[in-house]
Parts: C-alpha cells; structure tokens; sequence
C-alpha cells in the first residue's frame, strides 16, 4: 500500500526564469498566471523546457529548482528502497522510536494487500502479540517490552514522511522504479504522472517538436 496527499508544485516561475538565463531569452518567456493562481507554462517556455529535459542533465538544471512538497504512506520495506535517494530530498517521518505505543496496533497500520489469505490470517497473531507488548509496555514502564515491539515490528508496517524533492529526483525514480517488482512504486509513478508538465519534462510521454 502507497498513499501520497498533499501535494504542492513551487517555484516553476523562478526555474523557468533561470531557464532562459543562458541566451538571454526573457522576452520571448510567455507564461502567466490563470485566475486560479495557477503558473500555466506557454509554449513557447514549455518547448525550451521539454527541449533541454532531454538533453541532459547538463541542459537541465532548471528541474533541480522545481520543488514538490508531498505526504508519502508507505510501508517500511519501501521506505528503505526509497532512502537510496538522499541528494536533493528531505523527509520528516512519524515516530516510531516515540510514538509506537501511542495508539492500538490494528491491521490497517500494515501493507498487507498482496499477502495470501494464510498469510493475512497468521498476521493476526503478530498484531495480537504487538498489541499485549504495547499494554504491558503502557502498564509497567519496562522498556523490555518496548524493545520487543521495535525487534519484533514487521516492515510492513506502514510510515507516513513530509518529503520535499525536485522534478530532477522525479525523473531519476521514475526512470529508475517504473517496472520495479514493488506494486508501491507502481503506485508512486503514477503520482508522478498526475504533476503538472509530467509528461513533458518527467516521464517524457511526449517529447518536443
């Protein structure tokens, strides 16, 4: 299971404006605001963009300085693959250190949705044992039974994190995870494919005249 929600796109003006600062092009930018406060890229801006995305990262920049802020809910055992990606990202995540014990274990706290029913079912016993961990943790303040719920905890256990990246790390994981093995990169692709000018200047659906 892979959840990403609030979603924000900034400064496509200002990477757009550093775009056209190597020719000195300003004045042929046509981009504006619409009535919603929406930055809409004009073809001309959107062409040079599309154009230099597919000559290289050289050429590319700009994407770098296009930021995208979102909330990701993911199991653990993706979060470990997403991790490979530290230049040019941030994340806070939620707690597990300080707050595991905070609420009752429940099976929608885990990715569980491509498991067997067998498997499914044999969960349950790992939610059941998590869950007396964590009353006797709340009862008795011994942090033996804190730590068998750390040592214990599966890595499908699902994490939310605030990320911050940039266009450039979008086409990175795209390229890199849009046929990976995970049904959650699948999923995140596909998220990727909802941001605005993806086609053009992230999974390159379609490509400059």
């Amino acid at each position: 299971m892979l959840k990403v929600e609030h979603i924000s796109v900034m400064n496509l003006e200002n990477a757009l404006r550093g775009a056209r600062n190597p020719m000195n092009s300003w004045g042929k930018s046509d981009s504006y605001y619409n009535e919603k406060g929406e930055y809409i890229l004009g073809e001309n801006d959107l062409g040079l963009a599309a154009r230099l995305c597919s000559s290289g990262t050289d050429h590319r920049k700009f994407m770098r300085q296009i930021l995208v802020s979102m909330d990701i809910t993911a199991p653990i055992y993706w979060w470990k693959e997403f991790d490979t990606y530290k230049v040019g990202t941030t994340a806070n995540s939620t707690s597990t250190m300080h707050k595991i014990h905070s609420k009752s274990f429940e099976e929608a706290d885990f990715s569980t949705d491509q498991s067997t029913e067998e498997t499914k079912a044999f969960f349950q016993s790992v939610i059941g044992q998590l869950e007396k961990l964590r009353l006797l943790f709340i009862e008795t303040g011994d942090k033996s039974y804190w730590y068998s719920i750390i040592q214990l905890l599966p890595s499908s256990y699902n994490q939310m994190r605030t990320c911050t990246l940039n266009y450039e790390n979008l086409i990175n994981m795209y390229n890199a995870r849009k046929n990976h093995k995970l049904k959650e990169w699948h999923d995140f692709c596909d998220y990727i494919k909802e941001l605005p000018y993806s086609q053009e200047l992230i999974t390159w659906e379609k490509r400059p005249q």
